[in-house]
């Protein structure tokens, strides 16, 4: 037949393209089946509440205190102070008392506010010392505002600091943050292992048999001791 040619694709690159093609038709369901199950378990921790690193939010550009307080230093020399998520997580929505007024000196370590939840408290050490400048009195009328934005519109107060340098030399930023999250994780399964032995018999309350992950807001279920303990031996600064 004239103008046409017969070429065995086996005798030229043409068996390199099939393989290419089927690589990539094995490979695409297979990365989305993949894909469908990482989001799938998402979804699965979200439902059930599971506490794990992966839901931590830890902005790089904070310094975190030992205490789960931080701090962040803005243009203008005034130091925003907050809580950090992991606290939040663990302790669920609660309700500010005892706030600190305009005008007042704090120092590093002096209590900032305490934190309030069916009469369980926590007392908030200041990770700074400075004059406070401002209290976010929308925390007042909205306490969900600190867990939904810990960062941003929840912040707890504005100060202007007085040894900034000094006192944040040993804080931690970036990924040394990150890192000491997830140490910090760590360390509060094996204190709600221990509290609980102390207080009650039943510690699945509060971790899900499947793994011993932790709930979502796990201090929330315990008792006025555990969070006692909380205070003593897991916020120190």
């Amino acid at each position: 037949m004239d103008g046409f040619s017969y070429t065995n694709i086996f005798e030229t690159k043409g068996i390199e393209y099939l393989a290419i093609i089927t690589f990539f038709a094995i490979l695409i369901p297979f990365w989305v089946i993949l894909n469908k199950q990482v989001k799938v378990s998402k979804q699965i921790q979200k439902v059930l509440g599971i506490l794990s690193a992966k839901t931590l939010r830890i902005p790089q550009g904070l310094f975190y205190c030992k205490n789960h307080t931080w701090t962040h230093l803005e243009k203008s020399g005034t130091a925003r102070v907050g809580l950090d998520d992991l606290l939040l997580h663990i302790t669920g929505v609660v309700k500010f008392r005892n706030f600190r007024k305009p005008g007042e000196t704090i120092l590093k370590g002096e209590l900032l506010a305490e934190i309030d939840q069916n009469g369980k408290t926590l007392s908030l050490l200041s990770p700074i010392s400075g004059t406070v400048l401002n209290t976010n009195t929308l925390l007042i009328e909205s306490p969900e505002i600190v867990n939904d934005d810990p960062y941003g519109k929840g912040w707890v107060y504005k100060l202007k600091p007085t040894n900034w340098v000094a006192e944040t030399s040993d804080y931690y930023l970036a990924g040394d943050a990150t890192s000491w999250s997830e140490l910090e994780l760590e360390r509060f399964k094996d204190f709600v292992a221990v509290s609980m032995k102390k207080y009650s018999p039943e510690p699945s309350m509060v971790i899900l048999q499947d793994g011993g992950e932790l709930c979502d807001n796990a201090l929330s279920e315990m008792p006025t001791e555990v969070w006692s303990d909380f205070q003593k031996d897991f916020l120190v600064i």
